[in-house]
């Protein structure tokens, strides 16, 4: 759903530029109270794990193809705010290395793909935890619920977008109909990769999914016929103290191996809003990218004749790129908390 420059005009490209940008500010002070030490590293792997599987496009209907947008993903791992900084970071890296979405149209891009599929998933999440029994395939089934309805929802944002400053006068109906049309089906494959990446990392550190803190209730015993609360087990050890080292290296290694080598057998036909703008003519007055000439631009790596050396070296180096640059942020971000910490403190002594 990677809008180019040219469907929209400039004066809608910039407003939805400034309230995406207040959104991003927004996020990076909120995400300051879901990062710490153990979550941080693991925002930057989130970015980058979820650019290694957007290059993988399945099919979803006659020559049509979709791919992860990653905003429920992302807010289910690391929460809502950490999850809108992880998908901008990826867009980003993807307009500006590889010519993958408009420039001008940036904007758009953020609020529609990393914004609205955001808050729209955990918003559903939340709601859905709190009728569902406290387990951890409640949070894994909630997580397919919210991922499957973000993705019709950002096709929904899309098309009032379109209409208050599309470029072509198509039918509002007609696009209407046709991108929550195919988006639901793309829904399907989103939630199936939501669900099962987050069901991965439960089953193994579930401490790490902030999605699914706080859900574990205490053990009861069963006395005198009436259930009783057993007494608390003492902590073996602080989980802060757990190393993450293990799974951030599977998660690395899993998105080096689907960006390197897994996404020379995606799909390549047009993913969904190529498509619906094809077949509506939204496409007419689509401009070129103005990083068209980079040496990364459509996921190939300038002047390397394989196909497939060249695109699994350009999908390497999109994860790198964006884990540097997602672990930074993440980074400066917790450095904040930490450097506002003592101030807080301080503040909590003073109001006792």
């Amino acid at each position: 759903m990677h809008v180019p420059d040219g469907f929209i005009n400039a004066p809608v490209s910039a407003v939805a530029g400034v309230v995406a940008a207040g959104a991003v500010a927004v996020s990076l002070r909120g995400a300051r109270r879901e990062l710490d030490e153990r979550t941080a590293p693991l925002a930057g792997l989130v970015a980058a794990f979820i650019f290694a599987v957007q290059m993988l496009n399945f099919p979803v209907a006659a020559g049509t193809s979709g791919h992860l947008l990653g905003g429920a993903l992302a807010a289910i791992l690391v929460g809502p705010y950490t999850g809108v900084l992880c998908v901008t970071v990826v867009l980003l890296m993807q307009g500006i290395l590889f010519a993958d979405g408009g420039l001008t149209a940036l904007g758009v891009n953020v609020l529609d793909m990393g914004i609205t599929t955001t808050v729209v998933a955990y918003a559903l999440f939340r709601g859905l935890l709190k009728v569902l029994p406290r387990t951890r395939r409640s949070v894994t089934g909630a997580s397919f619920v919210a991922a499957l309805v973000s993705v019709p929802a950002a096709a929904c944002v899309f098309t009032l977008i379109y209409w208050i400053g599309g470029t072509t006068d198509i039918p509002i109906g007609k696009v209407f109909t046709a991108m929550v049309g195919v988006h639901v089906l793309i829904g399907v494959g989103e939630a199936l990769i939501t669900a099962l990446t987050v069901g991965a990392v439960i089953a193994v550190r579930p401490d790490l999914v902030h999605g699914a803190r706080g859900l574990t209730s205490s053990l009861k015993l069963r006395v005198d016929g009436e259930l009783v609360d057993a007494p608390a087990r003492e902590p073996l050890a602080p989980v802060a103290a757990r190393s993450h080292r293990g799974i951030w290296a599977t998660g690395l290694v899993t998105a080096l191996v689907l960006a390197g080598f897994v996404s020379y057998y995606a799909s390549a036909n047009p993913d969904g809003l190529e498509k619906v703008a094809a077949d509506q003519g939204i496409d007419k007055k689509t401009e070129e990218h103005a990083a068209k000439d980079s040496p990364l631009a459509d996921y190939g790596v300038k002047d390397i004749s394989n196909a497939r050396i060249s695109g699994g070296l350009a999908g390497v180096i999109g994860v790198g790129a964006t884990i540097v640059v997602g672990s930074g942020v993440f980074y400066v971000v917790r450095r904040r908390r930490t450097q506002d910490a003592p101030d807080d403190t301080t503040r909590t002594s003073e109001n006792v």
